[in-house]
C-alpha cells in the first residue's frame, strides 16, 4: 500500500517533461509517466533514484490508441489522480510551403488533438474525485505569430486558451488547470524540429530545471498561467502584449529562418 499521491506526466523521456516529472518525485509524488521512444525507461530510473514509484509507459502521442492506451495504463494503477503535467509537444521549423504536409498534420496531432484527448480523460476522472490539479505545457510562442514554426505557435496558442477555458469551467470543481509558457529552454526542441541552423536554437537558453520548477510552483499555488524562464522571457511576453502583431511576426522570423 502507498500513501504517496500519483501524477501523471506525458511527453516525459527528455526535456521540460522529464524535469516536471523529476520535480513531482522530489515533492512527494509517484509519478506515470509516458513517451513514444525507450528513453522513457531511463527517465523512470531516474525518477526512481529519488524514493518515488514511477509507472513507465512507450506510446505514440500522435494517435488515438496511444493516448488512450496510456490513460488506461495510468487507470489501471488503480489509485487516486493528484496531479497531470500535460506536456507532450513537438516543433516543426521550415518554410510551411516546403514542409511535409504529414509533418505539420503530427504537430496538431500531438500538440492539439492528444492534448485535449488527454484533458477529457483527466478533467473527468478529477472531477469526479472532487480534486486535482492539471498543469498544461503551452508556450511563449502562443504570444506572438511564429513564421517558420507556421503551424507550432498556433498550436501552442490553441493550448494556452484551451487551458485558461478550461480552468473557467473547473472552477467550481475542485480541479484547477494552470498553463506553463516556457521560453527558449536548454532541450533538444529546437534540433528535434529540424531547427539547429537557426539563431533561436543557437541563441541563449533557458534552464530547463528552472522551467519545470516554476511550472511546479504555479500549479501548486493555483495560478493561471506561468511564464517560464529568466526576467528577460517574462520582459518579452509582456512586450508581446503590446507590439503589432506584423512587427512580432518580422522579429520571429529572423530567429528561426534556417541559415545556409
Amino acid at each position: 500500500m502507498t500513501y504517496r499521491p500519483l501524477a501523471l506526466v506525458t511527453g516525459a523521456s527528455s526535456g521540460i517533461g522529464l524535469e516536471l516529472a523529476l520535480e513531482f518525485a522530489r515533492n512527494g509524488y509517484d509519478v506515470a509517466l509516458s513517451g513514444s521512444s525507450a528513453q522513457i525507461f531511463d527517465a523512470a530510473k531516474r525518477i526512481e533514484d529519488l524514493g518515488a514509484t514511477a509507472y513507465a509507459y512507450r506510446a505514440d502521442a500522435a494517435t488515438h490508441e496511444g493516448v488512450e492506451s496510456f490513460w488506461q495504463f495510468t487507470l489501471g494503477l488503480g489509485r487516486p489522480l493528484e496531479a497531470a503535467a500535460l506536456n507532450v509537444g513537438i516543433g516543426l521549423g521550415g518554410a510551411f510551403i516546403d514542409t511535409a504536409l504529414e509533418d505539420d498534420l503530427r504537430v496538431i496531432a500531438i500538440n492539439i488533438t492528444g492534448t485535449v484527448h488527454m484533458a477529457k480523460n483527466v478533467a473527468r476522472f478529477m472531477v469526479a474525485q472532487g480534486h486535482g490539479r492539471i498543469l498544461i505545457t503551452s508556450s511563449v510562442s502562443a504570444t506572438l505569430p511564429t513564421p517558420f514554426e507556421t503551424v507550432y505557435g498556433p498550436s501552442k496558442a490553441f493550448g494556452f486558451m484551451f487551458a485558461e477555458s478550461l480552468r473557467e469551467e473547473l472552477r467550481e470543481s475542485g480541479v484547477t488547470v494552470t498553463a506553463l509558457l516556457p521560453g527558449a529552454t536548454d532541450s533538444r526542441f529546437h534540433k528535434n524540429a529540424g531547427m539547429a541552423r537557426s539563431a533561436i536554437d543557437q541563441g541563449p537558453k533557458n534552464d530547463k530545471t528552472l522551467v519545470a520548477r516554476q511550472g511546479y510552483e504555479a500549479l501548486m499555488k493555483d495560478l493561471d498561467h506561468v511564464v517560464g524562464g529568466d526576467d528577460t522571457t517574462r520582459q518579452m511576453v509582456e512586450e508581446n502584449r503590446i507590439t503589432p502583431e506584423p512587427v512580432k511576426a518580422a522579429r520571429h522570423a529572423r530567429l528561426t529562418r534556417l541559415n545556409p
